[in-house]
């Protein structure tokens, strides 16, 4: 890059990131010099009509975006919802398909408060603390844990986690929190699911994505979702609500799963913000199996 000024440089960059296939070009140059200038997108827009010089780095950052490095990994944030993360390497980066799977849990949950209980909800397989955060911040009062086996993804989940008073367990979601069985009022859960044979196609999460946070287990992928099920069903309380993200295609299997076992009623799919079925949901009965 030869741009020696900010509105210049930007148009540069976001050519720069057009022809490496990064799908937001322009948004991405414009975070970028916002990380670097430690200001808001809007007033980097802003400051490209005047004469304000590139900021130290903007090149180099560049580079890195245009060679498919996350931009949660160049900035160290990723926004879901209303919160700001920190991410980086060795953490699943929350995508915002999430973003309507914490809403439903976050519904219930703050249906139990209505009721005039206290919330009790988990979040199993919690990466970032995404979901977790959210429940923390958006159902008052709420008592919430969250699970985490990878070591790399709960040091960033314990610096999101932990200013907000969330129990952060180091486990695994198929044996986590025996001594909470039949307690949890909430259990929702971003599981790996990818199928072993299903690389993705985006260079960010094929290359940079932790394969422990992506591959569910088995042909189909659905080792690891099926074991948040049987979770699910052990942690909570009768009426209990489960919540959870899989891939498109597995919608049809675990819905039909979940609704040939006595543990679970009102199965139901959920779709995302592009329409396509990416949750499945089941209210807990009466009877503990």
């Amino acid at each position: 890059m030869e741009s020696t000024t900010l509105a210049a440089a930007l148009r540069e960059a976001a050519a720069i990131l057009a022809g490496a296939g990064v799908p937001t070009p322009a948004v991405d140059a414009e975070l970028l010099a916002a990380h670097l200038l430690g200001e808001s997108r809007g007033r980097v827009k802003a400051l490209a009509f005047t004469d304000a010089p590139v900021p130290p780095g903007y090149p180099e950052l560049v580079a890195e975006r245009a060679a498919r490095v996350p931009l949660q990994h160049l900035t160290g944030t990723a926004s879901f919802r209303y919160l700001d993360l920190l991410v980086g390497p060795g953490v699943f980066v929350p995508r915002p398909e999430t973003e309507t799977v914490a809403q439903l849990a976050i519904d219930a949950a703050r249906s139990a408060a209505v009721s005039g209980v206290t919330p009790k909800v988990v979040d199993l397989g919690t990466g970032s603390g995404a979901i977790a955060a959210s429940l923390a911040t958006e159902v008052r009062g709420a008592e919430v844990h969250a699970v985490e086996l990878s070591p790399l993804a709960l040091a960033w989940a314990k610096r999101n986690l932990d200013p907000l008073g969330v129990h952060l367990l180091h486990g695994d979601l198929r044996t986590a929190l025996p001594e909470h069985d039949g307690t949890f009022d909430v259990v929702v859960s971003n599981p790996p699911y990818v199928p072993e044979d299903a690389i993705p196609n985006e260079p960010e999460a094929a290359e940079h994505d932790p394969a422990m946070a992506l591959y569910g287990g088995g042909k189909d992928g659905l080792e690891l979702p099926l074991a948040a099920a049987r979770t699910a069903a052990r942690l909570l309380k009768p009426a209990g609500y489960f919540v959870m993200e899989h891939a498109e295609v597995q919608a049809g299997r675990i819905a039909a799963l979940l609704s040939a076992q006595p543990c679970w009623r009102d199965v139901a799919t959920h779709t995302d913000l592009n329409g396509r079925p990416r949750a499945t949901s089941a209210v807990r009965t009466a009877a503990h199996t």
